[in-house]
């Protein structure tokens, strides 16, 4: 089964222009497939699910790392933390493959340091992990590194995460559509909202269709909304929010480069100490379910979301961060492979964490906006569907 089989035109349904619903899901991708997963088992809500483009999950969802995180890297308090450690827990535990059809490995991963700084963050992540978080972790000097994973450099110590993994999000996103339409929700592609209004104690959606070119439009009147639409979350919020209240995201783009060679063998994900800017984890190495090496993501901001054309003419600056942990790489190893953009809230040279943002906006009951919703999204995406019935259903 296709991951996108599941979904259908909306404009080819509805013979009214006016449909209610309870709640509407603004975006088609993990994260809300996995709310429209939630809410779809309370009884007595109608579900539907609007996704502009021809598929789900054509967008950062299936452009990313598809690492199962660990909840490492964050404030202790944030939502990202708690998101992240919940959603490694739930797919290790309730996603069993043959089951839900998820496919992931429990591959594990190194963060790996280099010089006496990175030796010392490495080793506050190790206290913060084990004695705040509660998240398996140890510390494995050089000398021992060698021998597990010889073609990894390791000039000082590796912070082992053992519950890190990888999930093939394509599967992830069939099981999540499959539960929705089986829970009786609906998702329709093709349909991109261009306009919200708030008529008191209901939305007014209006849709456009964007599959067939018909330019054709329909309004549906819902209860609740759902504001998840990723890269374009802002845009979505904007059109409510009063202008004083208006957000804005900014786009972070990331090149993938995939290893042309199947050698030397690397059967761990391996990150470098993350850049001092806190805006990235670093140019990484990681593995697909096939044991195929590939690189990234870097960071560039850009100026459009669509912007998804990967840029070859970052390798050598890509090579220069790799070769610090995978010493072997040559210039011709490389091919830029896909990229894919992140939503942040943190604009260029903003060095603050920034969370993410879910809440039911004041003014405007039933209306949940979610912005800036990046890494750890993928392994958080259920949590945060769970979070979100929570504000509809308490």
């Amino acid at each position: 089964m296709s991951y996108c089989s599941l979904a259908r035109p909306l404009f080819s349904r509805f013979a009214s222009s006016s449909v209610d619903y309870s709640h509407a899901i603004i975006g088609g991708g993990v994260v809300g497939l996995a709310i429209a997963n939630e809410l779809t088992k309370v009884t007595g809500n109608k579900v539907i699910v609007l996704e502009k483009n021809a598929k789900i999950g054509m967008e950062t969802s299936s452009r990313n790392s598809e690492v199962i995180h660990a909840g490492l890297y964050y404030p202790v308090d944030s939502l990202k933390t708690k998101f992240c450690i919940e959603g490694n827990h739930i797919i290790y535990n309730e996603l069993n493959p043959r089951k839900t059809g998820v496919d992931w490995l429990k591959c594990g991963k190194w963060v790996v340091a280099q010089t006496d700084f990175e030796d010392a963050y490495v080793e506050r992540m190790y206290y913060k992990a084990k004695y705040e978080l509660n998240i398996p972790v140890e510390i494995l000097p050089s000398h021992k590194t060698q021998w597990m994973e010889p073609a990894v450099l390791v000039e000082r110590s590796a912070l082992v995460s053992p519950s890190t993994g990888i999930v093939d999000s394509h599967s992830f996103m069939e099981y999540l559509a499959s539960s929705i339409e089986g829970q009786g929700g609906e998702i329709v592609i093709g349909s991109e909202v261009k306009d919200i209004q708030y008529l008191g104690g209901k939305y007014a959606i209006q849709c456009q269709e964007t599959v067939n070119n018909t330019g054709e439009e329909v309004e549906i009147q819902v209860e609740n909304v759902v504001n998840a639409s990723g890269l374009y979350a802002d845009k979505i919020a904007n059109m409510i929010l009063p202008t004083e209240r208006h957000v804005k995201q900014y786009y972070a783009k990331g090149n993938y480069f995939t290893l042309k060679s199947q050698t030397p063998v690397v059967r761990k994900l391996i990150y470098p100490v993350p850049p001092r800017n806190g805006k990235s984890l670093g140019t990484h190495l990681t593995i697909d379910l096939n044991g195929q090496i590939k690189f990234g993501p870097d960071l560039e901001y850009v100026d459009s979301a669509d912007n998804l054309t990967p840029n070859s003419g970052n390798i050598e600056e890509a090579l220069e961060a790799i070769r610090r942990y995978y010493p072997h790489l040559q210039p011709g190893d490389l091919e830029a492979s896909y990229c894919g953009i992140r939503p942040k809230l943190a604009a260029p040279g903003d060095s603050e964490f920034k969370d993410f943002y879910i809440k039911e906006e004041e003014g405007f009951p039933g209306f949940v906006n979610l912005l800036g919703i990046e890494s750890p999204g993928l392994t958080s995406s259920i949590p945060i569907g769970r979070y979100v019935k929570g504000i509809f259903h308490g």
